[in-house]
């Protein structure tokens, strides 16, 4: 789901981690996506110039996601997948909408993200991701004739 994620937001992304998966996958999972939205926020820096907002919707299949992104400083994400299955591969089904909780969390980003119609839970997470995606690469284009400016009426999106 993260190379999903990093391909279609056009990053490039190499991951390692070391976590206690014989107990579960919750840290170990949710450390990395703690991490991932720690490594956003440094890389992207300022929002000047950027568009701030981004959606987008992605298939996979029979399965449809949308995606709404705020680049607002201001944490907080609904995610709503609806997903059935005890897991997916390793990961528990429960642990995918946290992991993106805990990405909107350390990026400070605004997200919604929800699965509209789908009954592969596979393909309702992955077009999750992906939809989350590509809302993030237009959030963070940036738009000609708009550099240094903050894209807020109060002039700041700072803490």
């Amino acid at each position: 789901m993260l190379h999903a994620l990093a391909k279609h937001a056009g990053w490039s992304l190499a991951l390692a981690c070391k976590g206690d998966l014989h107990i579960d996958d919750h840290h170990t999972a949710e450390d990395c996506c703690i991490a991932l939205g720690y490594a956003f926020a440094k890389s992207l820096g300022s929002a000047s110039g950027l568009a701030r907002f981004g959606s987008a919707y992605a298939p996979l299949d029979e399965a449809l996601s949308r995606a709404v992104v705020d680049l607002s400083n201001r944490p907080f994400s609904v995610v709503e997948l609806g997903l059935v299955r005890e897991k997916i591969g390793d990961l528990s089904c429960e642990m995918v909408p946290h992991c993106l909780q805990s990405f909107a969390q350390a990026a400070r980003v605004t997200l919604h993200v929800d699965c509209l119609r789908g009954h592969n839970d596979h393909h309702r997470a992955e077009s999750a991701f992906k939809a989350l995606a590509v809302a993030i690469r237009i959030a963070t284009t940036r738009i000609p004739g708009k550099e240094g400016e903050v894209p807020s009426t109060k002039g700041t999106l700072s803490v």
